[in-house]
């Protein structure tokens, strides 16, 4: 018998659960928790922006991060995750793979999985569900895992 497992994701948290049966309930395997992801975006800043010259003229801007700070820490979290995932599914951990995810943490997750990863993907929901409990995320996914 093939293992599912659910991951239940947002950009601060990651719950990692198990059915072994296709019908069966979830089970808790691993509980990832990235706490720089629930600071403010203040908190998270080291200092002002840097500054660069016009590269004609006299003048001087400040410039813009491409990404916030928040953003680079989902960005950094999701990677995490994806590494997680890479390195269980090395070791045979699970066979089917079904996402559940808030849809901003989803779109990172789909950019980091690896192709190995990305093909025992079975299913993916678009919500966040971190926080809910294993029988609430089972009741979202399909009656046979």
């Amino acid at each position: 018998m093939s293992t599912t497992w659910v991951v239940a994701a947002d950009s601060s948290r990651a719950r990692i659960l198990a059915a072994a049966k296709r019908n069966g309930p979830l089970e808790e395997v691993e509980d990832l928790v990235h706490t720089e992801s629930r600071l403010q975006e203040q908190d998270l800043k080291s200092d002002t922006r840097g500054r660069a010259f016009d590269s004609v003229g006299q003048g001087r801007h400040a410039m813009e991060p491409k990404n916030t700070a928040k953003q680079q820490e989902a960005i950094r979290f999701a990677k995490q995750v994806c590494d997680t995932l890479t390195s269980a599914q090395g070791e045979g951990r699970y066979e089917r793979l079904y996402i559940v995810a808030a849809p901003s943490f989803l779109g990172l997750l789909r950019e980091c999985l690896n192709p190995v990863v990305q093909n025992r993907i079975v299913g993916e929901v678009s919500k966040n569900l971190a926080t809910h409990s294993p029988q609430d995320i089972r009741g979202h996914l399909p009656d046979y895992l």
